[in-house]
Formats: structure tokens, sequence, C-alpha cells
């Protein structure tokens, strides 16, 4: 039900996992806002002053994160193509993070993943989008991976996974081989193959296409990139001791 606020003080207010879809504010004082979703992509028309500011906005992410605009490649070509300008940008965020404090990669920032549990988790999303949906193989699920808790229509709780610490090297090696199942995949795909459908793991009723189920991946990848390096850049900062753990 949708409600009005006047002349309330909602300072310091935070809004995670809501619907705001049609949000209207009017004569509001607002100095500081920081808002973040990948949802904001999706065609989201966001007007300040009467001013859509969404295409400024994703031309800044790109920029920040060359490669990016490949990410809804349709051909074979392009898609490779994606992906290993993605693993050139993951494999400089792992650098990154090698440079920091010990442990720093399993501190949480604002209560967001930490930099090993962001790889664990893409450990899960590759073995349910590429192992599970795109080369359908039933037990392709790493104990690492992680998930997280929003509603699914998949059975996580059944394939073994744990959220027990983990060592940081066996998390680089897990990921590790997920990144090479999707390289190797890709490497012999053909435009045949990407046509083909397959079953969408969260919604069996409604079927996708092999490429619909790389966008995903690709997708997820450069999301969750854009968080990482957001937090390794806050754990850089003299600050950084004040954050969550």
């Amino acid at each position: 039900m949708a409600r009005t606020f006047h002349q309330e003080d909602l300072r310091d207010t935070r809004f995670v996992d809501c619907d705001l879809t049609g949000l209207t504010m009017r004569g509001v004082e607002m100095r500081t806002a920081d808002i973040d979703s990948p949802w904001l992509f999706d065609d989201a028309v966001v007007l300040v002053n009467g001013v859509d500011v969404m295409p400024y906005v994703v031309a800044q992410v790109n920029a920040r994160f060359p490669g990016r605009t490949l990410k809804d490649a349709h051909d074979p070509d392009g898609l490779r193509a994606a992906w290993t300008a993605l693993e050139e940008a993951w494999a400089a965020a792992v650098d990154r993070a090698a440079q920091l404090p010990d442990r720093a990669v399993d501190v949480q920032v604002d209560g967001e993943w930490s930099f090993a549990q962001t790889l664990r988790h893409l450990v899960l999303a590759t073995d349910l989008w590429c192992g599970y949906a795109i080369l359908k193989q039933e037990r392709s699920f790493h104990p690492l991976g992680i998930y997280d808790e929003s509603p699914s229509g998949f059975p996580f709780a059944e394939h073994g996974l744990t959220r027990e610490p983990a060592a940081y090297a066996d998390v680089l090696s897990a990921r590790a081989s997920r990144q090479a199942m999707v390289r190797e995949f890709l490497a012999s795909v053909t435009p045949q193959i990407l046509d083909e459908e397959r079953s969408n793991p969260h919604a069996p009723q409604h079927p996708q296409t092999v490429r619909s189920c790389l966008h995903t991946i690709l997708e997820e990848e450069w999301e969750h990139l854009r968080f990482a390096t957001r937090d390794l850049a806050s754990l850089s900062s003299p600050d950084a001791g004040s954050e969550t753990r």
C-alpha cells in the first residue's frame, strides 16, 4: 500500500531489499544519498529535477569497468570476448585484495559479503547457471559455494553446500575451476547451441536459452565485481579498521 510521508525526519533511513518502484520525492532535503542496486539498469527511469540520470550512471559504470559493455553479446565470439574481459577484471581485483592486510578478504563492509564470500557466491552462480542449467550436470555443486537468503525455487540445501569458513586458498582454487568451466564451454560453443533451450533453475516453468543463461552469469559477475571493487576501496581507506567484521 502506498504511503505518504509529509514533513517527516527520515535522515539516515536505510532501505534494504525494498520495492520502491514509483517512489516520488517532492521538496525533500537530501544533501547526501547512496543508491546501489543492480536492477536500476533494467530499463529504469530515475528523474532528478526532471532529468533522467540513468544514461549517465550507466555510462559512468561502463567507463569504470572496461569490457562491461560486452555482457549482452549475442554470438560466440562476442561472448568469448566478454568472458575474457571479465576474467582480466577479476584477476586485477584478486591482485588488489592480495595487497590488503592479512585476513582482509574475510572482512564484511557495511554488512555485505566479504571478498572471499563473494568469490564463493560466484562459484555457486557458475555451478547453477553453467554446470546445472547449461551442461545439465545434476551434481555440479562445489561445497564451498554459498547462496543468498532470498526466496528461490531451487533446493540449494539438498546439494551439500556449506557456509563454514574456508581457507582463502581453497576459495581461489574453487573459483579458478569454475572460471575454467565457463571458458572451456565458450571455447567450442556454436550459434546453434546458444539457441538451445534450457530450464531456469529458479523457475523451471520459464525456459531460457543457453545464451540467456550465459547472460545471467555475465550480469552476476559484473555486478559482484562492482560490489567487490567498492568494498576493496573502503578496506584500503585510512579508516578501514572501523568496518564491520
